[in-house]
């Protein structure tokens, strides 16, 4: 049996050309190349498998390449490209750091670095996982950095670039790697596959890229894993069952539960999944992200943040257009919720379970605000028949519509009533409340502005208030004892009443407030007049009362200067 050998290593790039997704790292480094512009050490930093060694490695073989193409490639015929393909190369070392990180190993490595190269202009020296040297490592190794012979090149390569010394970081050019695109994984993963003779469809390749997480390397070691598992003609449901990923339809099938107010479909959909072994908790990011797609799907302009395959993307599109787009809004807050709260849940299951009920309720929520606005909206019909019927000779229909019509007016005050109110005593509005309201005077039931009554007035009665609550002693007790302060703001009275504490007052605010101001209103025959609490201050005389020794020694001191003599001379401590 011939050797095998893994697609990673197979297939891994040998020219920028091949390189993926760092097309402006290539770039850089060949125009360098080009001017004669190397620096002594590079830093490449970025996640696992996007293709940092290749890159360093790319790099070390051009420049010691004797005939370079003319977009700055190797040759690959040279003496120095050819002994690094086998590796026979004595101008380009590596340096493994996880496992030679100690100070001994660094003080090896600048003695190799005084050879000069036998092949070749440069000695390249390539340090993987830099990050894992010793502190006292990266102290001997910065004078070396800094400042190495003129045939010397470092390209150190991390994953982790917040653990390496700043002073390392200063004396090197970074390269950040990114994470390489989806569609770039599947390009590069489709020619592996018509280069092997294996037959893939458009959504497995997308299920391995989405799998691999942004590494190449990890998208071929997992393409090889459904190879071994498939063979050469590769299905759909064979790699869903291979790599343990919950296949598009699930989501696809609880969206329309959800739309329909399904929630038993959605709670055997859930334990069909629990029964085939997925996690719950990827099944609910899965859903979230599911619900995320449609979103884009459902707003124009958005298909680039689409990684799916052409076949999905119509799907997406049409479940969309069926979605109205706060449904899709509040189910992304149900889902992300839940995943927040599913470890700290006590009944995991139950707590998903209960999502999915929510999701499934939010059709019908969506639907009920629609049934008022289709009974508001022929109300205004009569209005114009109302203010066109007066033209017309008979005067008979016109005391019909505003029979009909009348009742309107009367019920709008009491809504606006209870926002400027709010607005007033510093609760809370909703900002749908802040758009609704606007300026109007006020009116009472017979459609005529109401009085303002006087200050007298409202003091006088203020005691009738009280007695409405004589059932309740305690508020009656606080009302009668209360100052009462009144000030006039656009037309209106406000009445300022003060309480003892901020305990009192968030209790009259929170639970008394409208119903006090609805009863005064009646008592007063107004409707422009508010009702507000205060804390009544600390230093009041009424609120200033003595308990404490101490406190009652320095009041008797503060009256009496010989009291205040005698302490001094005595020396005693009224602490």
């Amino acid at each position: 049996m011939s050797q095998y050998i893994v697609s990673a290593r197979k297939y891994r790039p040998d020219s920028f050309g091949t390189l993926i997704g760092q097309d402006n790292i290539a770039q850089t480094l060949k125009n360098s190349i080009l001017r004669g512009q190397l620096a002594h050490a590079y830093l490449f930093c970025g996640p696992r498998g996007v293709g940092k060694t290749t890159t360093a490695r790319i790099f070390a073989k051009m420049i010691n390449c004797s005939n370079p193409s003319e977009d700055m490639e190797p040759c690959g015929t040279c003496e120095s490209c050819l002994s690094f393909a086998e590796g026979r190369s004595y101008c380009i070392h590596e340096l493994d750091a996880a496992s030679n990180n100690g100070v001994e190993d660094i003080k090896a490595l600048m003695d190799q670095v005084r050879i000069p190269p036998q092949v070749g202009r440069y000695s390249v020296y390539i340090i993987d996982e830099v990050h894992m040297l010793s502190q006292a490592a990266f102290n001997a190794f910065l004078k070396t950095l800094e400042e190495p012979p003129a045939h010397a090149i470092f390209i150190l390569a991390t994953t982790e670039k917040h653990k390496i010394l700043p002073t390392i970081l200063s004396r090197c050019q970074t390269y950040d790697f990114n994470r390489i695109t989806v569609d770039n994984i599947v390009r590069n993963l489709r020619m592996v596959a018509s280069s092997e003779g294996i037959t893939i469809d458009d959504e497995s390749l997308h299920v391995v890229a989405h799998k691999a997480d942004g590494a190449m390397r990890d998208a071929l070691t997992i393409f090889d894993q459904t190879v071994a598992f498939c063979g050469t003609d590769v299905k759909y449901q064979d790699v869903l069952r291979n790599l343990n990923v919950l296949d598009y339809e699930y989501s696809f099938s609880l969206v329309d539960a959800f739309l329909n107010g399904d929630y038993p479909t959605a709670l055997m959909t859930f334990d069909e999944i629990l029964t085939k072994g997925f996690n719950a908790l990827h099944f609910v990011a899965a859903l979230s992200s599911h619900l995320r797609d449609l979103v884009v799907s459902k707003s124009g302009g958005l298909e680039a943040l689409l990684e799916l395959p052409d076949s999905l993307k119509q799907r997406y599109k049409e479940q969309a257009e069926r979605c109205h787009l706060q449904f899709l809004y509040d189910a992304l807050g149900i889902t992300t919720q839940c995943e927040s709260g599913y470890r700290a849940s006590v009944n995991p299951r139950l707590h998903i379970e209960f999502a999915l009920m929510r999701l499934s309720f939010l059709s019908g929520k969506l639907s009920q605000p629609q049934a008022p606005q289709q009974t508001v909206h022929p109300q205004p019909a009569p209005a114009p028949q109302q203010a066109a019927q007066p033209s017309a000779p008979a005067p008979a229909p016109v005391q019909q519509p505003s029979v009909q019509v009348q009742p309107a007016p009367a019920e709008e005050p009491q809504p606006r009533e209870r926002r400027t109110r709010a607005s007033r005593a510093g609760g809370s509005l909703s900002m749908k409340a802040m758009m609704e309201d606007t300026p109007a005077a006020e009116v009472s039931s017979s459609g005529k502005e109401t009085p303002v009554p006087a200050d007298e007035v409202l003091k006088s009665k203020w005691p009738e208030l009280a007695e409405c609550y004589n059932d309740k002693p305690r508020l009656a007790s606080m009302l009668k004892s209360t100052s009462l302060e009144i000030e006039e703001t656009e037309g209106a009275k406000t009445v300022t009443f003060r309480v003892v504490n901020d305990a009192q007052k968030d209790w009259v605010e929170s639970k008394l407030l409208h119903e006090l101001e609805g009863n005064y209103r009646r008592i007063v025959g107004s409707l422009k007049v508010y009702l507000r609490v205060a804390v009544t201050p600390d230093n009041s005389p009424e609120q200033k009362k003595i308990y404490m020794p101490s406190e009652q020694a320095k009041e008797l001191m503060a009256q009496n200067e010989e009291v205040k003599s005698l302490v001094k001379d005595l020396e005693l401590d009224i602490k």
